[in-house]
């Protein structure tokens, strides 16, 4: 329902991108300028005909119209507009219609209120001598890769020669690493144990240090990381400059994203990977052993698949501490993920953690409709030493319910009856029933009876509908 909704805007957006004129697109689609005014007002649904019709005229994939740039955007919007500390009221529908018909404004409307958390949460930020710190390095890294939709096609031609040279099978890949490294770089590689860190290189001594607390897939990831770093370090450079990144710290990050994206290429080669996913119906923990992998590595690979005529099932990627802290994110699937501030406590992502190392599954429905197939597990790491906890973190992936039928977890479920209904936050939520609640939405006005204790922790009265940016 929701990101049908959103196809105008999606059309319209697309057509001003592309400096045509409704006319002109009108008569490319076969349509009347008017029938395609009426579209993209909201005001006409598209057929199944036309959309594709849509898609070839652009030159984007269906995916693209799902309008959920649209609605990452609006998210964010909203998310903004619901701050306490703006006197404004901004009704949802002109938070939706600015993230439809103006995304350069509504971008730059999320950099300016990203640019004054900080100020307000880190007022040492300005006092920096260059003034550029507008984003944390994080949030600009993240921006980054889901600006680009974690997909980058130089760095898998880079990863493929590279894996072409190596001729090597999965169970034979960090055999085969540690061999290039030594015949082609002299490198020696060691594993021993490292105090306070997994991984070091001494590039005057050539010698690259491995943890023994690394498990057999991560030193196989390391290697392909210090071959990525010192094979492909031109690839990542040029799809680093034109970002030009805020700031050093900024830049780091995001060429270390990079780095990571090739030695993930390397070692999960696209097109074996993408039909092994296929084959196996994406069950992840068989895709990893497949290809000696860990379970989050396998995770993350997926998030990679959009090559233009070879894409995989567009998943989100999200990774959690128990703290609700995300580490890691990616949105291909279009999941609003909120910015600023903790997720659902009903969404599986965090109660995953009750079951460790047990895959769990819902079917998670977002207040406007919107609903996706969700599947959830635990990793964990070794501890520092002992007496100190073992980091444990959830990994989490997940797809629109239309490609459900594609993914192993949804055996056995009634798509329609296992719904599990979800908030982004809940400061943003509108459920009035949610024993889960942790805060009161912020768009409401609690009611407190002394006489009736509800089901929620709070009550509160339904929101009125505002016209004009207007109490109704």
């Amino acid at each position: 329902m929701a990101s049908r909704a959103l196809i105008g805007r999606t059309v319209r957006r697309l057509r001003l991108e592309r400096g045509l004129t409704q006319q002109a697109l009108a008569v490319r689609l076969g349509i009347s300028a008017s029938y395609l005014n009426l579209i993209e007002h909201e005001q006409r649904a598209v057929t199944a005909s036309l959309l594709i019709k849509l898609a070839e005229t652009l030159r984007v994939d269906l995916a693209a119209l799902s309008g959920s740039e649209e609605r990452e955007l609006e998210v964010g919007l909203k998310e903004v507009f619901a701050d306490p500390l703006l006197a404004e009221e901004v009704p949802d529908e002109e938070a939706a219609a600015v993230a439809g018909s103006a995304p350069n404004a509504a971008r730059a409307i999320l950099a300016l209120y990203r640019a004054w958390r900080v100020a307000r949460e880190d007022s040492g930020g300005l006092a920096l001598p260059s003034g550029r710190r507008i984003l944390l390095p994080n949030e600009e890294t993240r921006d980054f890769f889901n600006d680009n939709a974690n997909h980058f096609p130089s760095l898998e031609d880079a990863a493929a020669a590279i894996h072409a040279q190596l001729a090597a099978g999965p169970h034979e890949m960090n055999h085969a690493l540690a061999e290039r490294l030594r015949r082609h770089h002299g490198l020696t590689v060691m594993v021993v144990p490292l105090e306070g860190a997994l991984r070091r290189y001494d590039p005057q001594a050539r010698l690259l240090t491995l943890s023994q607390d690394l498990p057999r897939e991560s030193r196989g990831f390391h290697m392909a990381f210090q071959l990525a770093l010192l094979e492909a370090r031109e690839a990542v450079e040029a799809v680093l400059a034109p970002a030009d990144p805020s700031s050093a710290e900024a830049a780091a990050m995001i060429r270390v994203g990079l780095l990571n994206y090739v030695a993930g290429a390397l070692i999960m080669p696209y097109d074996p990977f993408l039909g092994a996913a296929r084959e196996l119906r994406h069950d992840m923990e068989a895709l990893s052993a497949r290809f000696g992998v860990s379970f989050e590595q396998a995770c993350h690979r997926l998030t990679t698949l959009q090559r233009e005529g070879a894409r995989g099932v567009p998943f989100f990627f999200v990774r959690t501490d128990p703290a609700g802290n995300v580490s890691k994110r990616f949105s291909v699937a279009g999941f609003p993920f909120a910015r600023y501030g903790g997720s659902c406590p009903r969404w599986v992502v965090n109660t995953a953690f009750a079951t460790p190392g047990e895959v769990r599954v819902q079917v998670a429905e977002l207040p406007e409709g919107d609903t996706f197939l969700t599947f959830a597990r635990t990793i964990h790491g070794p501890a520092a030493r002992w007496g100190d906890p073992a980091p444990v973190q959830v990994v989490a992936m997940g797809c629109r319910l239309a490609h459900a039928a594609e993914v192993i977890y949804s055996d056995g479920l009634d798509l329609d009856r296992a719904r599990v209904g979800i908030g982004l936050s809940c400061r943003l939520c509108d459920r009035p029933d949610c024993r889960s609640r942790a805060f009161p939405p912020l768009e409401h006005r609690l009611v407190l009876d002394p006489n009736a204790t509800g089901a929620s922790p709070y009550r509160f009265e339904a929101r009125k509908k505002r016209g004009n940016g207007r109490p109704g």
